[in-house]
């Protein structure tokens, strides 16, 4: 089931306060048993999938049995609705927080193939930054398609892509919009536009790959 099939079983409903939101606003969907502890299971069935606010969420346990008494533990979710309504709500915070590292130049992501952080600051992992340099030159003065460079750097099609059009190896960090980083490039701007025209107009093109796979 998708997350809107979810939200439509549970009625758009919080399972523990009721706050209700048809349009799905304020909601989010609880993996009941968490990722880390699920071994060999699908979780994401249905059967281990929750409707919860984001308040509720936020503070959910992650061990099952727990949760199983925390939800059952119901709440009128009006009294909620101070915080829930406040520009303060615990999204909106995280939201803003993250909004203003990042124009202070700090990445809000997951580090990219090539970067390491160092006690909360990207640093260039040297070893791997060459890797990076190696695909960048690689894609751009040879006729490898994206998907054979892919598989010869252990990268799904889509992945290799993605580290092709990544700014964050100018030395840029974005969240909405995009700022000038902190730390150190690994890409040079000429090599890095040189990249997105060939991904765009010259041959083993993002859409000649999609051709492809569209073919097989």
């Amino acid at each position: 089931m998708t997350q809107q099939e979810i939200l439509k079983r549970d009625k758009y409903t919080c399972q523990k306060c009721g706050y209700n939101n048809l349009e799905g606003e304020g909601l989010e969907i609880h993996h009941i048993n968490p990722k880390y502890t699920n071994k060999g299971e699908n979780i994401d069935d249905p059967s281990n999938l929750i409707t919860l606010c984001s308040i509720c969420h936020h503070y959910a346990p992650d061990e099952p049995t727990y949760f199983k008494k925390y939800v059952n533990d119901k709440i009128d979710g009006k009294i909620l609705d101070t915080f829930r309504n406040s520009k303060w709500s615990i999204s909106e915070r995280t939201t803003i927080g993250m909004n203003k590292k990042a124009k202070n130049g700090f990445i809000v992501t997951k580090p990219p193939i090539g970067y390491i952080l160092i006690n909360k600051k990207l640093t260039v992992d040297t070893e791997k930054a060459e890797k990076v340099k190696k695909i960048y030159e690689t894609y751009l003065n040879t006729d490898i398609s994206l998907t054979q460079l892919a598989k010869a750097n252990n990268l799904t099609t889509s992945g290799l892509i993605k580290l092709l059009q990544n700014k964050t190896y100018l030395g840029k960090v974005k969240f909405g919009n995009e700022y000038q980083g902190t730390h150190t490039p690994i890409i040079e701007q000429t090599l890095f536009n040189m990249v997105q025209e060939k991904l765009t107009h010259g041959n083993n093109t993002v859409q000649d790959e999609k051709r492809i796979q569209n073919r097989d």
